[in-house]
């Protein structure tokens, strides 16, 4: 952010950022790279698509610390040992394009060190996730009706976005979660309607028309933006990533008129991404008796992606297929697998 800062002063304080930078900066501006990560000793990694973490040249830790008083300056914030954690996001336009920044000085830590991922700069598509591989192989059983007739995982989402069906993407840190709910944006966007947008961090890249791109602040939370979007009449409502009691009020928006949305949520497994939103919803007071129920109601296909040594892959697409008697949610495997 920022805001309240005069526009010389902006490119001055970017020109420094761009100075202040080590030799990682180069890999950074690569095509391809995911994330710069520079540890407290000076050891320097780049997370780059489809290859993986690889080491860098080490940077010295005045570069370091350099490098995020002038990014807390960009945000009008300051780095002390009394606030010794920023988060913020780098600005707009080269050469940083509103990367996300988390730095980290002493006491915290033993020295300056910085997490810094890039926002998307390449959208892919269902079709570049099923040409490059990234699918596990499709099921041939036919047990939901949005399923009925599809041949391969990339049409069993296609399927599931033109038949408003909620998907929750599950996944680890990196995994990609994401850029794979931008693919999902892609289809999203050959639908008529009006979509609705809530994030912390601007990552999702949506070319919907009809669209409205809200974030949390300081005082405002994902909970009072839901209860906004509910009045800006949104037809599809997608949350860039599910981490709080909020997502107890996201499942009944998407359970009371407005199907056809998918969110992120950080879990080891689809089925950890079902039990990860019951636990956010205890967290609220909710007993897993009544979640348990709005979970099998809203969601209807989770979507797992990891992240392997060959890169990025799909391996679980799940249908939420209503309770068991048991009172467990009872969900259909729709990769080679069978029930689950």
């Amino acid at each position: 952010m920022t805001t309240g800062l005069a526009e010389s002063t902006r490119k001055n304080l970017v020109s420094e950022l761009v100075h202040s930078a080590g030799e990682w900066f180069q890999a950074f501006c690569e095509e391809g790279t995911v994330e710069i990560m520079v540890n407290p000793d000076g050891q320097t990694f780049v997370d780059r698509l489809g290859r993986g973490l690889s080491r860098l040249e080490r940077t010295a830790p005045d570069f370091t610390r350099r490098f995020i008083e002038t990014a807390a300056s960009l945000s009008g914030q300051a780095v002390t040992r009394q606030n010794p954690i920023l988060e913020t996001e780098l600005p707009d336009g080269e050469p940083f394009y509103g990367a996300r920044f988390e730095g980290l000085v002493p006491p915290v830590v033993g020295g300056p060190c910085f997490a810094l991922r890039k926002r998307a700069s390449l959208v892919f598509s269902l079709a570049d996730y099923e040409t490059g591989g990234m699918f596990s192989p499709a099921s041939r059983e036919k047990e939901t009706p949005w399923y009925e007739g599809a041949l391969s995982p990339r049409e069993l989402l296609v399927r599931a976005v033109r038949a408003r069906r909620n998907i929750l993407v599950v996944g680890g840190t990196g995994s990609g979660k994401t850029t794979f709910c931008n693919a999902l944006l892609l289809e999203i966007a050959n639908e008529n309607g009006r979509t609705i947008l809530i994030e912390d961090t601007r990552e999702l890249q949506c070319p919907v028309e009809n669209q409205v791109s809200l974030r949390t602040s300081e005082t405002v939370d994902m909970q009072k933006l839901l209860r906004a979007t509910l009045r800006l009449r949104p037809d599809r409502i997608v949350v860039g990533e599910v981490r709080d009691f909020s997502a107890y009020t996201l499942l009944k928006a998407w359970n009371t008129g407005h199907p056809g949305g998918a969110a992120t949520i950080h879990a080891d497994s689809a089925l950890s991404g079902l039990s990860r939103l019951e636990q956010l919803a205890q967290e609220g007071g909710i007993p897993p008796s009544a979640s348990r129920t709005v979970i099998a109601e809203a969601i209807h296909c989770l979507v797992f992606i990891r992240k392997t040594t060959e890169g990025r892959r799909v391996s679980e697409i799940l249908a939420v297929d209503g309770m068991a008697a048991a009172g467990e949610i009872r969900t259909i495997n729709l990769l080679e697998g069978g029930r689950k």
